[in-house]
């Protein structure tokens, strides 16, 4: 293969790579569907367009439904008085309903030691409008070698969050070193996917500038036996609470703040949900 074929398949494929993201993002409802965020507690809260009265019961949250509201759970159709606490034990559940012409979700899920709802619509303006995400044009500069420096066993990491108070845990196998324009870097790596691929979460001289200020998220290949891969930013990409408000996104751990600039990759999106 020529280099000027690689060249055309290592930008065709970054094409895929953004297509597929923005395809996901764009889902009818998905994250950026969604429109409010919530907090349960043991007040009765109801949501206009949503079914139901939300609360928590004993610190495990519940709704109750009155004659004529329905909720779906996959195929079932829920009535009366439902418990959720054991149905989002393993991360949250996502509850169907109808208003007038358009479906939405009920999402329900923990957030730290909160209870979080998050409807989402499928008539959401900001996704009739959509204006895709702009980015840096992809350059084999930002391939780069990198190894992995294992910690003798997984520990747990603490970050916080985009909403003030929420925190989110992560295994941490260890901390990726590379060179990035002649300079010695670091990244705390998060474990990702279930062929060992990891993930970062990063800010850099770009953040709050042209790229969106609180993170970038990146998945990086899963290290060889040696612990060698390669970080390619220019797959770093927008975590939801760029778009909208109705994100709790994780921030960075403080020392993924890279001295760089990064000018590969997602910029700040044109527009978002407030």
């Amino acid at each position: 293969m020529t280099e000027n074929t690689q060249d055309s398949q290592f930008a065709a494929d970054w094409r895929v790579w953004h297509e597929e993201r923005e395809t996901a993002r764009t889902d009818p409802l998905g994250i950026l569907a969604a429109s409010g965020l919530y907090f349960l507690d043991a007040d009765p809260l109801t949501v206009p367009g949503v079914p139901g009265s939300w609360r928590l019961v004993d610190g495990r949250p519940q709704v109750e439904l009155t004659e004529g509201q329905t909720l779906t759970d996959g195929d079932r159709v829920l009535t009366g008085t439902v418990p959720l606490g054991d149905r989002i034990a393993d991360g949250g559940v996502e509850l169907g309903f109808t208003d007038g012409d358009a479906h939405g979700l009920a999402e329900v899920a923990w957030r730290g030691s909160s209870v979080m709802l998050r409807p989402r619509r499928d008539d959401s303006a900001y996704l009739a409008h959509f204006p895709g995400t702009p980015t840096f044009p992809p350059s084999r500069r930002w391939q780069v070698p990198a190894h992995l420096e294992a910690f003798p066993k997984n520990h747990q990491e603490t970050v916080g969050a985009v909403i003030e108070g929420l925190e989110h845990h992560y295994s941490s196998p260890g901390v990726l070193t590379f060179t990035l324009d002649g300079v010695a870097c670091r990244l705390t790596a998060f474990t990702g996917g279930r062929d060992g691929s990891l993930m970062v979460l990063f800010r850099d001289a770009t953040s709050g500038r042209t790229t969106y200020g609180a993170s970038r998220t990146l998945a990086v290949p899963a290290p060889d036996a040696e612990g060698n891969t390669v970080i390619d930013f220019n797959r770093a990409a927008n975590l939801p609470c760029a778009y909208t408000d109705n994100a709790t996104c994780p921030l960075p751990p403080t020392e993924n703040r890279l001295p760089v600039a990064v000018e590969a990759g997602e910029k700040v999106p044109v527009s978002r949900v407030s």
